[in-house]
């Protein structure tokens, strides 16, 4: 099945909304970049083979996610836990080696989008803090100034649909003129909820 490009969407769409990770841009990028610079830390301080610490932090995410990364560095490595909190510190402000790089279909996408002069909107759940430090070193290709940003932990996290409601309201905009690119479920439902059109990331991205 092809995937699914700007051209095929309705013209009458004046509004786009994406989350960040996952959808954007593959999130283990900017995850995999800090284990890095965090595992060259303990080589450093404590002499751990940074290239063992980083496989185990990488494979810990993805079979067990981020929150369980630091527990497994404990109980495998004896990682003391006075470095957990640098970690955390890292995940908020870490200046990454590499660009993160969008999906090129949705990079292709987006750059349509602000050609036909339609807006882009990212609405992200997390850390504003975290999200932010992404977003600072995506590799925009120039789309920036069309971006507009909403934290939803600065209203209600999604599914809640109140950080579409305040998109709506600030931009005068009404549910029809919205399409949601949706990554996780708790897009979905957000969408729904608030009665807005949406398609899957993955109907525009091919995910290998």
């Amino acid at each position: 099945m092809a995937a699914i490009t700007y051209s095929d969407i309705d013209p009458r769409k004046k509004a786009f909304i994406f989350e960040l990770d996952d959808v954007l841009y593959p999130a283990k990028d900017y995850y995999y970049q800090v284990y890095y610079l965090f595992a060259n830390l303990l080589e450093y301080t404590e002499l751990n083979s940074a290239a063992q610490t980083t496989e185990l932090m990488i494979n810990t995410y993805n079979t067990k996610g981020n929150a369980e990364v630091y527990n497994e560095l404990v109980a495998k490595l004896k990682i003391d836990e006075k470095y957990r909190d640098k970690l955390e510190i890292m995940l908020l402000t870490a200046r990454l080696p590499l660009k993160l790089l969008l999906y090129q279909n949705m990079l292709n996408f987006m750059q349509e989008v602000v050609t036909d002069r339609k807006k882009l909107f990212i609405v992200t759940n997390g850390n504003p803090q975290l999200q932010l430090n992404k977003l600072r070193q995506v590799e925009w290709h120039g789309l920036q100034p069309y971006l507009t940003c909403y934290f939803t932990e600065e209203t209600l996290p999604k599914p809640e649909p109140d950080a579409l409601y305040l998109l709506m309201k600030e931009h005068d905009l009404e549910r029809r003129d919205l399409m949601m690119i949706a990554g996780a479920e708790t897009d979905l439902i957000c969408a729904e909820t608030c009665g807005i059109d949406h398609i899957s990331v993955k109907e525009i991205i091919s995910l290998n």
